[in-house]
């Protein structure tokens, strides 16, 4: 069985015609009205027997078809970190993973593990930066996913929510569940303004080592995509209700 990612539709009704990527075999699948006037069809070239000739407006194929652009990764340190300062209007993020290793090398999981309340940093690097761009109007805003039931590192994260929200940020979970029905992507991302892509790149580990920066159109509209969904069907972290079994 082919794996399939639909790219996109110049349909406004979200239907046809469409355009998918074999993400296997690079191929691409195309579905839309059939050309059925006899005329039309034979002026075509090189049609088997078998095959059916579709009507595709050009802006779907411009729009959606792939390209070869190759993205540009980054280190995980400065080159990373000055995306967050020097985005216009919108840094949106959304978490997948279970665990992440940089946040149980902290004197607050540490905390955390112990069962002891959390004396939080409101102003370390992260939390003035966050206040900084928040005070020009820009947003930073989350989604993250949560198992049932949902692993340390994810409670842990919900109790990290409250002092990111304080300082700027708007944090939403959503359930994992929902996000397989929603078939939004297994990987981490940051999106910039709508226009840049910052895919989070772990080890086995779950060690932050890179980004892979993305900005061909149709890849970006595709994340554009996961945002919508997943931003529509998340809760605010504080009246998600997180099963702790």
């Amino acid at each position: 069985m082919r794996r399939l990612r639909f790219n996109g539709t110049g349909s406004g009704g979200g239907g046809c015609p469409g355009v998918h990527e074999d993400l296997d075999s690079g191929d691409v699948i195309v579905h839309g009205p059939p050309l059925t006037d006899p005329a039309d069809l034979a002026q075509l070239q090189h049609r088997d027997e078998g095959e059916v000739a579709i009507v595709v407006p050009r802006n779907t194929l411009v729009d959606f078809g792939p390209r070869d652009e190759t993205p540009r990764l980054i280190n995980a340190d400065d080159e990373f970190e000055r995306l967050f300062e020097t985005f216009a209007h919108t840094a949106w993020r959304l978490e997948t993973r279970r665990r992440y290793a940089s946040d149980e090398q902290t004197d607050e999981w540490a905390q955390f593990a112990a069962g002891q309340r959390i004396d939080w940093d409101y102003d370390d690097d992260w939390c003035r930066n966050v206040r900084v761009q928040a005070a020009q109007g820009k947003r930073f805003e989350r989604v993250r996913l949560v198992d049932t039931p949902a692993t340390p590192g994810q409670l842990y994260l919900r109790s990290n929510a409250a002092r990111n929200c304080a300082v700027g940020e708007d944090i939403r979970n959503l359930s994992r569940t929902e996000a397989e029905r929603l078939r939004l992507p297994d990987e981490d991302f940051w999106l910039f303004d709508s226009r840049l892509v910052a895919r989070l790149i772990f080890d086995e580990d779950d060690n932050l080592t890179g980004a892979e920066l993305i900005t061909e159109p149709a890849a970006v509209n595709r994340y554009c995509r996961v945002r919508d969904a997943a931003w529509h069907y998340a809760v605010a972290y504080a009246e998600f209700e997180v099963d702790q079994k």
